[in-house]
């Protein structure tokens, strides 16, 4: 542990020297770069330095235990008690700000809904999850843009998809891919009866093109007049885009704007993401296939969140995690549910590298 500290530390003192060089700070992309990486190194090497001065304190300590002073020795005794629990919360702490980082934790996110069983009401609790996410981004600070939607009526969604801009945006959002199941009873249901109905989340990285290279002759283009409930957002020109890419036939359509070049620009964004997380996907196989746990895992099939409306609660299933708070949570306050999923991979991370059982 000491030698990975030390290598932190030295990292971090030559990009100290970095960022003053005149060629460093004279190429923005450069600059851009090693001050991303000093500022994700300052954390780990301020812990780092408390960690060292509390080891030094315990070895002075011990050392005074030696003596003949009894009553130095009993202060130390004390203080010793409590440099020890310090230490271990630290070490703890530490092991976790080492694990190797995802690399796509720092990109934008793509998010799409989509209603499972449950028909209306499925399509109902669709629009209830885009406004939690909603209501969460706006807290966090995080910019918000529509892609595309598909309404029914009274309200809901077929499907939706918005993109999120932030700091460590998929960091965080990448913990909620997968099936959201509800449970309540819906308005139109006259004899009081609990229904239960779902919706797949899906959280891809916004890929740019330096992560995912597509070629033209690889995509079929079509263009058609948008339409919409009850006769909404209908063009007369043929404004709507639909986009397939032929190997892998995944079909992208955009028609929430009134120019054709800007729903192929966000179709493109949407393609890009669903082809990097196809990727992604098949990398965290094979790394979950090693594993016991799917948590953190964004497997879309799995059912990782039932919210039950008439008992108040919401429970993830991956970490047995149960929050009577539901009301908040549909109100975007999901800090404490993902922070804890985060706790459970971070936990199971360290449990695979070997770090947990060693100093």
């Amino acid at each position: 542990m000491i030698d990975k500290l030390k290598e932190v530390e030295k990292r971090y003192n030559d990009l100290n020297e970095e960022l003053i060089k005149p060629e460093i700070i004279n190429n923005q992309d450069l600059y851009v770069d090693v001050t991303r990486e000093h500022k994700e190194l300052r954390p780990i090497v301020e812990k780092s330095r408390e960690y060292i001065k509390i080891l030094k304190k315990l070895k002075e300590d011990r050392e005074i235990l030696q003596g003949d002073d009894k009553e130095l020795i009993e202060l130390v005794e004390m203080e010793i008690d409590e440099l020890e629990e310090s230490e271990e919360k630290l070490l703890e702490e530490l092991k976790i700000m080492l694990l190797p980082k995802d690399p796509n934790d720092s990109k934008n996110v793509i998010i799409e809904l989509r209603a499972g069983t449950g028909g209306d009401e499925a399509g109902l609790f669709v629009a209830d999850l885009y406004r939690m996410y909603v209501k969460f981004a706006e807290q966090n600070k995080w910019k918000i843009e529509e892609l595309g939607s598909n309404a029914i009526g009274g309200g809901g969604f077929k499907e939706i998809s918005f993109e999120l801009k932030g700091e460590g945006v998929f960091g965080t959002m990448k913990f909620e891919s997968g099936v959201h199941r509800v449970q309540r009873v819906p308005e139109t249901e006259t004899q009081g009866r609990v229904h239960t109905s779902a919706a797949t989340v899906a959280v891809l990285p916004e890929a740019e093109k330096v992560d995912i290279q597509i070629e033209q002759k690889d995509l079929k283009i079509d263009t058609y007049r948008a339409s919409g409930a009850g006769g909404q957002h209908v063009n007369k020109t043929e404004s709507a885009i639909r986009i397939t890419h032929l190997p892998t036939n995944v079909v992208v359509t955009c028609q929430d704007e009134s120019s054709q070049h800007k729903n192929k620009d966000k179709a493109m964004k949407i393609l890009r993401s669903r082809l990097f997380a196809q990727k992604q996907e098949a990398q965290q196989k094979k790394i979950a296939a090693k594993r016991k746990s799917m948590v953190g895992s964004g497997d879309r099939s799995a059912k990782i969140r039932t919210y039950n409306f008439p008992q108040g609660r919401v429970t993830d299933h991956r970490i047995n995690l149960t929050l009577y708070k539901l009301e908040k949570i549909m109100y975007g306050d999901l800090f404490e549910i993902i922070n804890e999923v985060k706790l459970a991979y971070n936990m199971e991370c360290l449990k695979a590298s070997g770090m947990n059982d060693k100093k």
